[in-house]
């Protein structure tokens, strides 16, 4: 019918246009107009490609261009302020106020459901302290030749590449304004991080900065980056939550011939790390390999970042610790709900421990193994509020990155195009065009007023726990809804061991099967 109905009204039109041409000799000029429109009518018609554009000619172009602005309508005029994803508008606009230096507190109440299962707060005190959030920094490698006072909140892995060229000298330079620290990524140590921001460099399984032509690890271009000043942590990554055990993806819209020279890849193709590591197989490698990066770099600080899969592979890596007796200076756990700039749906939606259960495992572990004391635990995965550095230290963190909310701060709508390089605030885009949007002297400020903003909430709510220090937390301090009438404490919803129980005979039973299959010399069941 509607093909029929777009012959009839097209043949109306030509019989009208010539009907009245001796009359109203002009009237032909409406074929400006009508004559495009009939085009685009018939050509729908004959094509193959797309059936509601072949059954309905002209107006099933509608679907696909009410589709392309699908996102931004949803996220502007039919989410509520707290249903979006990944981040709500309370989220969102909680960065922004804080980026911008604006009034960031509520009126009238909160928006939340105090009654829905799931909500969770934190138990304040009748005697509150006040907490210096200038105070509130970390040592890593504390033993070392070069040890790390790192701020509790810093800037998460996001590669040049994925990021822009003005995006990542713009963390890098907020970095240096307010202090704290910026993780380049895996995608390669390049100039745009090196603005006077401290770096954590992280190194993943494409080696990308350190590799040679085989795609190997170069202990010589490691040397290179590894003893410049800015470098002050060296992160060795071994999964991310986004896509655990896949490995990164560049798209080839984003590999320019800038990205492939520091890369050291072949321009035109998408850039897929390898799913595995080349330089280790077990366990006692990867830690000789940890110990290896650490003396090539001069002492400074080495860990590694992992999302957890099989819980006796972490426990593996432990009693690899406790048998070499070569631990890395800090591991940062990542949560399969951790962000990316591309990723296979399924890997995003269902591989990959969420971060609390992958912060308990990691914590536990190295409690169970008296080995806490030795490694600092970083946790990434949706954290850009005071509240969620504070969550995540009462589950055993000792600081926290923030990826996303970092691009929050710097401009990002979170109009979901990280994958497409069509990114509209120029953060996760190779189009110069719209790169050239992102004024690095602005948004640097931005990303160090989120920062301080942050930390000085963390501090505000430490204080009203009644804590100067955030080592006083525990997990009876975080409270969550689990019924319309019951409540418990994350100690009563998660096992936590005390030091040394996996040293014991018999372990906890939480953890017994981990540690009965897993081996210091293999990765494998056993």
């Amino acid at each position: 019918m509607a093909r029929l109905a777009f012959l009839f009204i097209s043949l109306l039109i030509i019989v009208i246009n010539g009907a009245l041409t001796p009359s109203v000799p002009h009237i032909w000029w409406s074929m400006v107009f009508f004559g495009p429109l009939m085009a685009i009518g018939f050509l729908d018609m004959f094509q193959e490609r797309h059936a509601i554009r072949r059954n309905f000619p002209l107006i099933g172009n509608f679907r696909y261009l009410l589709e392309l602005f699908r996102p931004e309508i949803n996220q502007y005029f039919i989410e509520s302020n707290t249903s979006g994803t990944p981040f709500n508008r309370l989220d969102r606009s909680l960065v922004y106020q804080r980026a911008k230096g604006e009034l960031d507190t509520v009126p009238f109440g909160t928006q939340k459901n105090v009654y829905e299962v799931g909500y969770e707060w934190v138990t304040h005190s009748i005697m509150p302290v006040h907490v210096d959030p200038q105070q509130l920094r970390v040592v890593v490698g504390a033993s070392r030749a070069k040890p790390y006072s790192a701020s509790i909140f810093n800037i998460g892995a996001m590669s040049f590449g994925s990021l822009s060229k003005n995006a990542v000298m713009a963390l890098n330079q907020g970095a240096q304004i307010g202090g704290f620290a910026q993780n380049t990524g895996e995608g390669g140590l390049t100039p745009y991080h090196q603005q006077g921001g401290d770096l954590i460099w992280q190194i993943g399984t494409g080696y990308f900065g350190c590799r040679d032509y085989d795609g190997k690890f170069s202990s010589e271009r490691f040397i290179e980056k590894a003893t410049l000043p800015q470098v002050k942590m060296i992160e060795l990554k071994i999964s991310q939550g986004a896509k655990p055990g896949h490995g990164g993806i560049l798209p080839a819209e984003k590999v320019t011939k800038e990205i492939a020279k520091i890369r050291g890849v072949e321009m035109g193709k998408s850039v897929i790390s390898p799913p595995g590591h080349s330089a280790f197989s077990t366990p006692l490698e990867l830690l000789t390999f940890i110990e290896r990066l650490r003396e090539l770099s001069g002492g400074k600080p080495v860990g590694f970042k992992i999302c957890i899969g099989k819980p006796r592979e972490f426990m593996a890596i432990c009693k690899a610790m406790h048998q070499s007796g070569i631990t890395p200076d800090f591991i940062t756990v990542d949560g399969g709900e951790g962000g990316t700039g591309a990723a296979p749906l399924e890997f995003s939606n269902y591989v990959g421990s969420p971060l609390n259960e992958g912060l308990v495992i990691v914590h536990n572990s190295l409690v169970g193994f008296a080995l806490r004391d030795k490694v600092r635990i970083i946790s990434s995965g949706k954290i850009n509020s005071g509240f969620g550095i504070i969550k995540h230290m009462v589950m055993g963190a000792d600081l926290c990155y923030s990826s996303r909310g970092m691009m929050l701060s710097l401009g990002c709508i979170q109009a979901l195009q990280c994958n497409t390089n069509h990114c509209p605030t120029g953060v996760a885009t190779q189009n110069p065009s719209l790169v050239n949007g992102l004024v690095v002297s602005q948004k640097n400020k931005r990303v160090a007023n989120f920062h301080k903003a942050t930390v000085k909430s963390f501090a505000e709510i430490l204080g009203a726990m009644g804590f100067l220090d955030p080592q006083k937390l525990r997990p009876r301090h975080l409270m969550r809804r689990i019924s319309l009438s019951q409540v418990k404490d994350y100690s009563e919803i998660y096992p936590f061991i005390k030091e040394g129980d996996l040293l014991k005979n018999p372990v906890p039973q939480e953890f017994e099967r981990a540690y009965q299959t897993s081996s210091a010399e293999t990765f494998e069941h056993v």
